[in-house]
């Protein structure tokens, strides 16, 4: 009876709270030996480097699946980046484009409003037109605009821009005209200086940034930046309309004639769109001297005789 009951008391072993007890007092043994005197770093050093392979070992296949969801996140990003990028870069050459059209639209704007702006004169009337075609003979200065005879459109009408002269109807067709600009090699237009009066001829040059006075004597007192002014003379074009100013002149001794060079003031190749100036006043017909008559008359007669 005896050995029984020793049997089974030795069989159960302390009660859970009696075990409780005693691992929580030896734990506070050891947390107090350690912090006091250090005793258990070494063993503490000694199990990390055993047990750091087997926490390796368990963290790797969390390790690799993570790595293998970065790659995937990173492929998709990547092509998710490149498909943003190449609509970020369709969508700036779009509004470029539409920013360089925006541009080109304000200037074509302040042009018309600078047309509309200028102070015409009563005496003749004005109507707008539009270059629609550019000669393409490098050594000849021309456009066509969409201005033409159904418009009532004459050859010699004076065509300006917002700014000055630009050229001379020289051609009309059913619906567009051809214009002839003051830069057109020998294309002449009577002008004056308008500091001092002074008339004279400007000359095309073949270049749409050149003109020229010729036959101007060495001292004639003109200077540079001079303005140049249409002065009315020939009856074709209207007086007082900026034509080019002076920007260069060449004096020699052994030349009767200085060379004079000078700049279009108006665009005449930069607007598109332009004046046709109509109804200007026509001078009165340049009256046949009597001796010249008398002279046709005789060689008239003596070609008779011969």
């Amino acid at each position: 009876m005896d050995n029984t009951q020793s049997f089974r008391f030795f069989n159960r072993g302390p009660s859970p709270a009696v075990r409780l007890v005693f691992f929580a007092a030896l734990s506070l043994l050891l947390l107090f030996i350690d912090a006091r005197y250090r005793y258990l770093e070494s063993t503490r050093s000694a199990l990390s480097v055993l047990i750091s392979p087997v926490q390796r070992l368990a963290a790797w296949p969390g390790a690799l699946w993570q790595h293998a969801g970065d790659f995937f996140i990173t492929q998709s990003r990547q092509r998710s980046l490149i498909k943003e990028n190449d609509d970020l870069q369709r969508q700036h050459q779009g509004d470029a484009a539409q920013l360089l059209q925006l541009q080109s639209m304000q200037l074509e704007n302040r042009q018309l409003r600078n047309l509309v702006a200028l102070p015409i004169r009563s005496e003749f009337t004005t109507q707008l037109a539009e270059i629609v075609y550019a000669e393409r003979d490098v050594f000849r200065r021309r456009v066509l605009v969409n201005k033409g005879a159904d418009t009532r459109v004459l050859i010699g009408q004076v065509v300006m821009d917002d700014t000055g002269i630009v050229g001379q109807i020289t051609r009309v067709y059913p619906w567009l005209s051809e214009v002839t600009l003051i830069t057109e090699k020998d294309h002449a237009v009577p002008v004056q200086v308008l500091r001092n009066g002074l008339r004279t001829i400007v000359f095309g040059a073949g270049d749409t940034s050149q003109l020229s006075l010729r036959y101007m004597p060495v001292n004639a007192d003109i200077q540079n930046d001079d303005i140049l002014a249409t002065s009315g003379i020939d009856g074709i074009y209207p007086p007082g309309i900026p034509v080019a100013r002076v920007i260069k002149i060449e004096r020699d001794a052994a030349y009767p004639f200085a060379r004079v060079t000078c700049l279009p003031i108006a665009g005449v190749d930069k607007h598109r769109h332009l004046l046709i100036l109509s109804d200007l006043p026509k001078p009165p017909e340049r009256p046949v001297e009597k001796s010249t008559a008398t002279d046709i008359d005789k060689r008239a007669k003596t070609r008779r005789k011969n």
